[in-house]
């Protein structure tokens, strides 16, 4: 596993190594130790997996609040995303700041979320299915959220979002509220 350090501290995309054959790839998906190595956490308190049957399908923008913060290591298992973290650590010199990453099928691209980072992907191909990694059980009243299209925020979607849930429409603007707390 190669990891490859972001602009947002403590986030990483993670490029899994693979040994090809006539019969196909594999690679070492995770390894708790490499990720203790580099100070993240390797706890899977959860796995989930999410299938969507349209290209532009939009979920997030999810984090949750302490003593319930959840870091992620997602995964596209079919088809291709493009995934976007949010830095919402308030002590962060990267607060507010956002990067994004394609990962596919093809290419075997992992993100690593820290806690406080806020989560979200858009699907850039028809039946695209995510696999990911909690490191805490949701928590619904711990739970925030931001808007995929809040100007504060500036994010550029590679494609149209064509679908989207009521609760990821209606996430406040940061300006009218944020509750960190």
């Amino acid at each position: 596993m190669r990891f490859i350090e972001t602009e947002l501290s403590g986030a990483f995309v993670v490029e899994a190594e693979l040994r090809e054959d006539e019969r196909g790839h594999f690679a070492r998906a995770f390894d708790a130790s490499l990720f203790e190595q580099r100070g993240m956490n390797p706890v899977n308190a959860q796995s989930n997996l999410s299938h969507n049957h349209r290209r532009g399908t939009m979920r997030g923008l999810h984090y949750q609040l302490p003593p319930a913060t959840e870091t992620k290591f997602i995964r596209c298992v079919r088809g291709a995303i493009y995934d976007v973290i949010v830095d919402m650590r308030p002590e962060s010199p990267t607060f507010r700041r956002h990067i994004g990453a394609e990962l596919t099928a093809a290419n075997a691209r992992a993100l690593y979320v820290p806690g406080m980072f806020a989560h979200a992907y858009l699907t850039l191909e028809d039946d695209s299915s995510v696999i990911y990694q909690v490191g805490e059980y949701y928590t619904p009243g711990q739970e925030r959220g931001l808007r995929y299209d809040d100007p504060a925020l500036g994010i550029e979607w590679p494609v149209e979002i064509a679908v989207i849930s009521e609760k990821d429409r209606s996430w406040p603007l940061l300006e009218s509220s944020v509750r960190l707390t």
